[in-house]
C-alpha cells in the first residue's frame, strides 16, 4: 500500500547526519512495518528483526554487548556486517523490553547502522526498571490514511492533483467531496482502503472492521494488570465510539458504575496504546498554550471509519448529501480532526479545542491551529456565517483577524464582523481540504 508521505518523512531521517534510533510509534494495523520495507529500498541491506520470533528474541536476551549482538544477528541472518549501508528493522520490540535499552548502544557505539524500532503498547508494556533512553532515540507517530493518501491509493491521481492546487478548480469540487465522502465513511486503517481499492465494494469491509475491532479489545489482556482491570478496558473500548464529538466525564463512563479514577487509569492506558486521544480544552488565544486537565475532555478516536461501523452510522453517511448532518455534525468534524493529526508525525503533536466558560456565557470551537505564532480557530459546519457565534467570541479575543470553517461548499474568504465591531477574515474551505490548510493559510497571508 502506498504511503508516500510518510516515505518522504522517513528519508529525511536517513539522511540527517546526526539521526538517532527511530522508535516508530502507532496503533496496530496502521502499516508500521509496510513502511518501513518501503524505506528498506533506499538501502543496499535490509535486516528485519521480529521479536515474536523466539530466534530473534533469543538473541536481545543473550547478549549485552552491542558488537556481540551486532555480530550474532547479521551471522544468523547471512548478512554483510561490514556493508554500512544498511537499515536494521526491529519489530514488535516491546517483546523484549531489554532490547529498548540496548537502542542507545546502536547510537553511541554502532552510529553507522540505520535502526527504526516498533512496537505496539509500547509504553504500557515496559518494566518499571526499563524505560526508553533518554536522549539517545527519535520518535515518530504513524496513523490511519490520510485523505491524499487515500487518493493515491484509489488511483485518483487527478483528484489528488487538483487537491493540491490553491485553490481548487470548481469543475473538481464535487468529485472531490464525493471521494471525501467515501473516505469519511470508510476511513483510512490501510487494510480497509486496500479492500475497498480493489472490490469498490463495502459490504466486503464488515469482516475487516470486525478483526479489528476485535483485535483491539482481546489486546487489553496484554497491559492490564489483572482481571478487574481487563473488564474497564473492555467497557472504555466498547464505548468510547459512541462517545465521540461530546465533552466526557471519567465518572460512569459508558453508562457503567466504574469511578473516575479507575476509568481515567484506563483511558490513559489506552490512550498509550494511541486508539484514542483525550482532548482537553484551552482558553487562552495566544501561545502559549497550556491545556486545562481539569475540564472535561473529548474523545478522539483512531479512526473514524472504525466509529462508523461500531456505532451504526454506515447507512446515514451513505444516504446524506452533508456530512454536517449526521450525528448533529460529529462525524465530520470527527474526520476534519483525524485529517489534521494525520500527516503531524511528532508524539507531540495533540488536537486542543477552545472554551470560554463565564455564567450566562458558554463557548465552544472546535478546533485550534498552531500556525505561524498564532492559535487559529477551525469550526466544522455548514450554515451561515453569522450563526458561528463561539468562532465570533474567539476572535474578539485574537491578536490577530484569520479563522477557518470548514463546510461543503467551495473555496471562498468572507469579510465577517463581530457583534462586537471586530472584522476578521473567514477562510471557508470544503470538507475535503482539511490537510491542506496550513498551505491555504500561508496563501491567503500574502493578500
Amino acid at each position: 500500500m502506498i504511503r508516500r508521505i510518510i516515505e518522504k518523512e522517513l528519508l529525511r531521517w536517513k539522511n540527517n547526519p546526526a539521526r538517532k534510533p527511530l522508535l516508530l510509534r502507532g496503533a496496530r494495523q496502521v502499516g508500521k512495518t509496510t513502511v518501513v520495507n518501503l524505506l528498506a529500498k533506499h538501502y543496499k541491506q535490509y535486516l528485519y528483526l521480529n521479536l515474536e520470533e523466539e530466534e530473534n528474541a533469543r538473541i536481545f536476551q543473550q547478549f549485552n554487548n552491542i558488537h556481540q549482538l551486532i555480530e550474532a544477528l547479521f551471522f544468523l541472518h547471512n548478512k554483510n556486517v561490514a556493508e554500512p549501508n544498511t537499515l536494521i528493522f526491529i519489530d514488535e520490540i516491546q517483546e523484549v523490553p531489554k532490547a529498548v535499552n540496548m537502542l542507545r548502544y546502536f547510537y553511541e557505539k554502532v552510529p553507522n547502522f540505520h535502526v527504526i524500532a516498533a512496537g505496539s503498547l509500547l509504553e504500557t508494556l515496559l518494566d518499571k526498571h526499563i524505560s526508553v533512553p533518554v536522549g539517545r532515540v527519535e520518535y515518530k507517530v504513524l496513523r490511519p490514511f490520510s485523505f491524499p493518501e487515500f487518493l493515491l491509493a484509489m488511483g485518483e491521481t487527478t483528484a489528488l492533483q487538483q487537491l493540491q492546487q490553491f485553490p481548487i478548480k470548481d469543475f473538481a469540487h464535487e468529485k472531490l467531496l464525493q471521494l471525501f465522502h467515501t473516505y469519511t465513511l470508510i476511513g483510512g486503517m490501510p487494510e480497509i482502503v486496500s479492500t475497498y481499492a480493489e472490490t469498490r465494494n463495502l459490504s466486503a469491509l464488515s469482516a475487516i472492521y470486525e478483526s479489528l475491532l476485535v483485535s483491539y479489545i482481546n489486546d487489553v489482556e496484554k497491559y492490564a494488570r489483572n482481571d478487574s482491570f481487563v473488564h474497564i478496558m473492555r467497557h472504555v473500548i466498547r464505548s468510547m465510539y459512541t462517545a465521540v464529538g461530546s465533552r466526557i466525564k471519567f465518572q460512569g463512563f459508558g453508562n457503567s458504575n466504574y469511578g473516575s479514577r479507575e476509568v481515567g487509569e484506563a483511558m490513559r492506558t489506552i490512550e498509550c496504546a494511541m486508539l484514542f486521544q483525550l482532548l482537553y480544552p484551552v482558553t487562552d488565544t495566544t501561545i502559549p498554550l497550556l491545556p486545562n486537565l481539569r475540564k472535561a475532555p473529548r474523545l478522539q478516536v483512531l479512526d473514524t471509519g472504525l466509529m462508523n461501523y461500531f456505532a451504526g452510522f454506515q447507512k446515514e453517511i451513505m444516504g446524506t448529501p452533508d456530512l454536517d448532518k449526521i450525528y448533529q455534525g460529529q462525524v465530520v468534524e470527527h474526520i476534519v480532526g483525524q485529517e489534521l493529526l494525520a500527516l503531524k508525525f511528532n508524539v507531540l503533536n495533540e488536537l486542543h479545542f477552545w472554551i470560554r466558560e463565564k455564567k450566562d456565557s458558554n463557548a465552544e470551537v472546535d478546533y485550534i491551529l498552531l500556525y505561524d505564532g498564532l492559535v487559529i480557530p477551525i469550526e466544522v459546519k455548514s450554515g451561515a456565517t453569522g450563526t458561528l457565534r463561539s468562532l465570533h467570541l474567539f476572535m474578539d479575543a485574537a491578536p490577530h483577524d484569520i479563522a477557518v470553517r470548514f463546510y461543503k461548499g467551495k473555496y471562498s474568504i468572507d469579510k465577517v464582523t463581530t457583534p462586537s465591531g471586530k472584522t476578521f477574515r473567514l477562510l471557508n474551505l470544503p470538507y475535503y481540504m482539511a490537510s491542506q490548510v496550513e498551505r491555504c493559510l500561508e496563501q491567503i497571508k500574502i493578500f
